[in-house]
């Protein structure tokens, strides 16, 4: 069932939202092509999202009477233009992605938290340097205006820092493990597989500082879909979420078999999926609704929002901090919990 785009190859690692894919969403069937019970999604290859992933290959979805065809990209910033041009109906994102989206008008909305990053995205440093207060003056690279510049952000902001403190490095979250190899950079911002990298190499010289287990839900995950998408297609919109909750049940009950189908998906071995997947938490039914809840907390999208959007705003990228009750639609999920 899952189909890929031709001119990108499915890679284990998340991209950042400034990725260098140049594949073109054109190519792809316009949304009036479309069975009613069919959806297009578009994605990534990220562990996180491995519900879908086992939900597509088991046809989870067939039970809820809907279809559903995921289009792979190697780069998520393509997702919401081909959202927007009916390419696709709805695509798996980061939260940052849909603010920025909304703040340029788009009404683009978040019906479901998918997860949250646990540890899979972190700051790493050599070991004479313990604590964040100690990144002052010191060269940090890091991928501006991506999960990992968030991270930073907020772990600098949390400790009465911000980046006038530190030398900031443009740099790939990709690169960072040879940077720090060779002794030019003493803190990284990164993710895995490239932090167990780094605390894996001889020597024993770095550890991990700060991660996002820090600060729960700044770097999550979401569904998304178009409000005239939703108007359309709630009920598949619907099936479609029930599918990833049947694909995380069976996850759980059967960890072995579908560690084994995420893995084909993430081009890794069973092993090493569960070890992607131990980085990121996926969010049951049960705890999805504190990501609508009005709170400062980072596992709210007002707490999360707010962290993001103003870095974005600060960076020049969104001319105002939007409307943050704008960025979703919280009656899926309620109606789902009833």
């Amino acid at each position: 069932m899952t189909t890929m785009l031709s001119s990108c190859k499915p890679f284990s690692l998340r991209k950042t939202l400034l990725g260098a894919c140049l594949a073109s969403a054109a190519a792809l069937l316009p949304l009036s092509a479309q069975a009613v019970e069919t959806m297009k999604i578009g994605t990534v290859v990220w562990a996180g999202y491995a519900p879908f992933y086992v939900a597509d290959e088991l046809d989870l979805y067939k039970a809820h009477d809907l279809k559903v065809e995921l289009q792979f990209f190697n780069d998520p910033a393509l997702i919401p233009s081909a959202m927007v041009g009916g390419a696709l109906d709805g695509g798996m994102l980061t939260y940052d992605q849909v603010i920025g989206s909304v703040a340029k008008g788009l009404k683009h909305r978040v019906v479901m938290p998918i997860d949250f990053s646990n540890g899979g995205d972190a700051i790493v440093a050599d070991k004479s340097i313990t604590a964040v207060t100690d990144f002052k003056g010191q060269k940090v690279g890091f991928n501006p205006l991506s999960p990992s510049d968030f991270l930073l952000a907020y772990a600098l902001k949390s400790h009465g820092m911000t980046d006038k403190d530190i030398v900031p490095v443009n740099m790939t979250p990709e690169a960072i493990p040879g940077a720090m190899a060779s002794g030019s950079l003493p803190v990284g911002v990164t993710y895995e597989p490239n932090v167990s990298q780094i605390l894996g190499m001889p020597g024993d010289k770095f550890h991990v500082v700060y991660s996002s287990k820090d600060a729960p839900g700044l770097i999550t995950d979401v569904l998304v879909f178009d409000e005239s998408v939703i108007a359309k297609q709630p009920e598949q919109i619907k099936a479609l979420m029930a599918g990833y909750l049947d694909g995380l049940a069976y996850m759980q009950s059967n960890p072995d078999e579908a560690a084994a189908i995420i893995g084909k998906v993430l081009g890794v071995s069973a092993a090493e999926a569960k070890e992607q997947m131990s980085g990121v938490y996926n969010i049951p039914l049960a705890e999805m609704g504190k990501n609508f809840t009005e709170s400062t907390a980072t596992s709210s999208f007002y707490g999360s929002g707010a962290v993001i959007a103003q870095l974005l705003k600060d960076n020049g990228q969104i001319a105002a901090v939007p409307d943050i009750a704008q960025t979703f639609d919280a009656s899926f999920v309620e109606s789902l919990a009833k």
